[in-house]
């Protein structure tokens, strides 16, 4: 059986973290800056996890076991 393959797109978005959660960046930072406020665009530079339910998805999709 051939090897399991990881999504491209996936492997650019997420990190695996030292205790197995996955990290991930927000959204809506590129453009139309303007109209958001500084304390939005500070906070959407940081960075998130990946939610419990989402979770399962994104293994998957970078073919780590569960």
């Amino acid at each position: 059986m051939p090897k399991m393959k990881t999504k491209s797109s996936a492997k650019k978005r997420f990190k695996l973290t030292g205790t197995g959660k996955i990290k991930r960046k927000h959204a809506f930072k590129s453009h139309i800056l303007t109209k958001k406020g500084t304390k939005q665009k500070r906070n959407l530079t940081k960075t998130g996890l990946v939610d419990e339910t989402n979770e399962g998805s994104v293994k998957a999709m970078l073919t780590i076991g569960k």
